[in-house]
């Protein structure tokens, strides 16, 4: 069962295998609409998630206009440059359906900081979303997110959790 298109809704777009299954565990929280978002296969590279964005979900994106999508990459300890370069590839048009998040560095050292596994990680990040908490965004790696946070709490967080 997949998202329905023409309804609120948001795909993620993961660069790599850690990333996915922070994303999976994020679906995982309970109060989590499990109908209104849908992780996409990995990308493979930061790139090449600007260029699947780019190629595959612009044209999606105006079709179906109650589509948003989160590019979920590391940032690679480069987080005002490669921010500024994906944003710089979001068409005018799509920038408010558009997110972009990450780990400062990449979800392996997260993990080691936390000693979760991804899929926790995700869900507690959930539980910061649905509790209206900082607690995990607030982490060194991930608190860079914090625009992109304040602009998804206003666009996705009505139609993504239960208990809202």
């Amino acid at each position: 069962m997949g998202v329905n298109k023409y309804q609120p809704h948001v795909l993620v777009l993961p660069e790599d295998d850690a990333n996915r299954q922070i994303a999976n565990g994020f679906i995982l929280n309970s109060s989590v609409n499990e109908l209104a978002i849908q992780v996409l296969p990995i990308a493979n590279g930061w790139e090449k998630v600007v260029d699947s964005f780019k190629k595959n979900h612009v044209s999606e994106m105006r079709k179906f206009t109650q589509r948003m999508i989160v590019l979920l990459m590391d940032f690679d300890e480069d987080c005002e440059d490669r921010l500024s370069y994906v944003k710089e590839q979001i068409p005018d048009d799509l920038e408010n359906r558009v997110f972009v998040i990450g780990v400062l560095s990449e979800p392996e050292k997260l993990r080691s900081d936390l000693r979760k596994n991804f899929e926790k990680i995700g869900e507690t990040l959930a539980n910061d979303c649905s509790d209206n908490t900082n607690q995990l965004w607030g982490h060194a790696l991930l608190k860079h997110n914090k625009n992109e946070l304040d602009r998804m709490i206003i666009s996705i967080k009505p139609f993504l959790f239960n208990n809202d």
